[in-house]
């Protein structure tokens, strides 16, 4: 699926209203962008505030790979933003067997053109109290592993202090810098051949986590914990909002794009 034209005239727009400000929000410092794959790849970041999506996207979109999100298929019926996300090839992705394969047949149309898919491993922002990425969804290690598209770790750190987790407003001063880095695609190679079952894609899962976590642990010059959090050990929901010191919040759920869907839930099966 090549961009249209006017996917790319959308793309443009988006960007030309969005670049401006981000650059006023913040200070950039992007690294390992020459290991971004030539052709179609799974971009796999860690997620810690609701302003990841810009912050990835915009990093892609400067390195001339349009960015798209597996996106909850109820997002593309809202009045403004649905017609944004058709107008840019976005991917809805549903419950129903036929909905998840028209998924997963979208995904690789947006790969073999040489695209970029954002799939947020995590699902949601991490419940982590201190934002390291915590237990991830199989998503992404199943479309890597039925497919065979490259899983591409991205970790960044900064923008979290200019919007942090949940807040209402943003923190423009002093003003931060929003730091990016690009790992080596993740080698799933030693899951080729086995059935796509639960102890498979759970293995592979936390492979592509222990790369974003270690690719984190470089930008914050910290170890990550030696156990990674898990929210349902912790009495937390696995998507949406939750308060502060645990406690479920009645909230909006988070409905930014680029969740990671589940097989049974909203995914590709």
């Amino acid at each position: 699926m090549k961009e249209s034209a006017k996917s790319r005239a959308m793309f443009a727009l988006l960007a030309g209203l969005a670049r401006p400000l981000m650059n006023v929000l913040m200070a950039k410092k992007w690294e390992g962008t020459d290991k971004l794959p030539a052709g179609g790849f799974i971009a796999a970041p860690n997620h810690c505030t609701e302003i990841d999506p810009v912050v990835v996207g915009h990093m892609l979109y400067n390195m001339k790979r349009p960015p798209h999100f597996l996106a909850k298929a109820g997002l593309f019926k809202a009045p403004v933003l649905g017609t944004l996300l058709r107008a840019t090839n976005q991917i809805p992705v549903e419950r129903s067997t036929a909905g998840a394969n028209r998924s997963l047949q979208a995904a690789r149309d947006v790969v073999d053109a040489g695209g970029a898919i954002i799939i947020y491993p995590e699902g949601t922002l991490t419940r982590d109290p201190g934002l390291w990425p915590m237990k991830g969804h199989t998503g992404a290690a199943r479309l890597a592993l039925q497919t065979g598209i490259p899983v591409v770790p991205i970790a960044h750190w900064g923008a979290h202090e200019v919007f942090p987790r949940y807040a209402k407003r943003f923190h423009i001063f002093p003003r931060k810098t929003s730091r990016i880095l690009v790992g080596e695609p993740v080698d799933l190679s030693a899951f080729a051949g086995r059935p796509l079952d639960r102890a498979t894609l759970t293995e592979a899962t936390d492979v592509i986590m222990d790369a974003i976590t270690a690719l984190l642990a470089t930008l914050r010059g910290e170890d990550p914990p030696a156990e990674r959090w898990d929210p349902s050990a912790h009495n937390q929901a696995k998507h949406g909002r939750f308060m502060e010191r645990g406690a479920a919040s009645s909230a909006a759920p988070d409905d930014a794009p680029a969740t990671d869907p589940e097989p049974g839930q909203d995914g590709p099966k």
